[in-house]
């Protein structure tokens, strides 16, 4: 390797911080200026810069610059500011980002762009992007139900991009042995497949035996190139996530963020606040204000919660309310997921079921005591719904999770 790849790795590239044995060695002396700081004053020298942005976006365009030509200073500066630094990186400002990918796009970023037009060039892509790296690490993403935001089709590789360098700031994952990948199989936006500068495939989402083919190959391709590999799926659609994430959970180490991950945090938010009402999760009525991944995917985590905690599952089940766009979930809607059918109601139960089509007829009929928000609709938790639940419940549990629309 020349100097000249070694300066443009990102993995390699010091910029300042290569010693003068280093610049000897490696022919970098004249290719850098002369003076060597150390990372603290790189870091340091960064941060500062960072101040002079006027706005979040123009601080991640910043910092996504330093991604680019340098890896190590990158995460030196996220983990030293990771509370600040962390809503600019990731959520919420990565939405912008993603909703204009197509028309700022400069650099892959490391990622790997999978066509599901194309299944032959798996391998050879996942091969391209690991340059000879040992991953251990992937976050796949088809990008259809990115959370508070929805479709963006090829757009959402930021996901896969910003997922990796929280585990790598938050957690201290080698960024070497990681592998963003985002899987390209249409979108269903119209603006995006009508916008000339869109960079994904124009046309729509593709379903059934051709998707579920290339997911397969794409997962033993991963198996074979990455055998100790952890592939982390974020932000598939309601219609394939968890069928995905139960098609390989016991044959693969595999987690599904927003099915899995989300339910652990929102559990623990709940443990945590019946602590202060001291009262017990096995009291509580849950009311699911959208019923998609995350939705279902947090409602199985707290009800698996209340099993442990003694419950039957009949009796667990009793406890869930689910309202989706056609409001509260009823067992004869036909249209309902498997992750939904479990937790839907009997109309019988209701004097008026066929009133119950928002939320705020919902929180009047079942006087919640936890209301989880994962839908896309904004505005939907109203000062009435606010006060419906507080006049039937001394400390309301209320948790809304898609924080673009806070």
């Amino acid at each position: 390797m020349n100097s000249q790849e070694i300066l443009n790795n990102p993995f390699l590239n010091k910029g300042t911080g290569f010693t003068q044995e280093e610049r000897d060695e490696l022919g970098l002396n004249g290719l850098i200026p002369p003076r060597i700081q150390t990372i603290d004053e790189q870091a340091t020298e960064t941060y500062g810069i960072l101040q002079t942005k006027g706005s979040d976006l123009e601080k991640r365009f910043f910092l996504m610059n330093i991604f680019n030509e340098n890896r190590t200073l990158f995460f030196k500066v996220f983990s030293q500011h990771i509370e600040e630094l962390m809503p600019i990186v990731y959520d919420p400002t990565i939405a912008d980002t993603i909703e204009n990918y197509s028309h700022w796009y400069v650099r892959p970023q490391g990622a790997v762009f999978l066509s599901v037009d194309d299944p032959d060039d798996i391998e050879s892509a996942l091969r391209n992007g690991a340059d000879g790296r040992d991953i251990r690490l992937i976050v796949v993403s088809d990008s259809e139900g990115i959370l508070g935001i929805g479709d963006w089709g090829v757009q959402g590789v930021d996901i896969s991009v910003g997922k990796l360098m929280v585990y790598t700031a938050a957690a201290g994952i080698d960024p070497s042995q990681v592998l963003p990948v985002v899987i390209d199989d249409g979108t269903n936006r119209q603006s995006l497949l009508e916008d000339p500068l869109y960079l994904g495939n124009r046309h729509k989402r593709i379903r059934g035996e051709q998707y579920d083919n290339f997911i397969d190959k794409f997962v033993s391709t991963v198996e074979d190139l990455f055998p100790k590999v952890y592939l982390h799926w974020e932000d598939f659609g309601r219609s394939n996530a968890a069928n995905i994430l139960n098609r390989y959970k016991d044959k693969i180490t595999t987690f599904n963020d927003d099915i899995q991950g989300t339910g652990i945090i929102v559990l623990s938010g709940i443990l945590g606040a019946l602590q202060i009402s001291g009262e017990k999760l096995t009291e509580q009525r849950y009311v699911s204000f959208g019923a998609g991944t995350a939705g279902a995917g947090i409602v199985q985590r707290i009800y698996d919660e209340m099993i442990l905690q003694g419950l039957s599952p009949d009796e667990a089940k009793s406890h869930f309310y689910l309202v989706d766009k056609q409001g509260l979930l009823f067992d004869d809607d036909e249209t309902l997921t498997p992750e939904q059918k479990p937790f839907a109601r009997s109309r019988s139960e209701f004097d008026k079921a066929s009133d119950l089509v928002d939320l705020e007829s919902v929180v009047k009929a079942v006087h919640p005591t936890i209301l989880v928000g994962t839908s896309t609709v904004p505005g939907a938790f109203t000062e009435n719904v606010v006060k419906e639940m507080a006049d039937h419940t001394d400390r309301p549990i209320i948790f809304q999770f898609p924080t673009q629309l806070n």
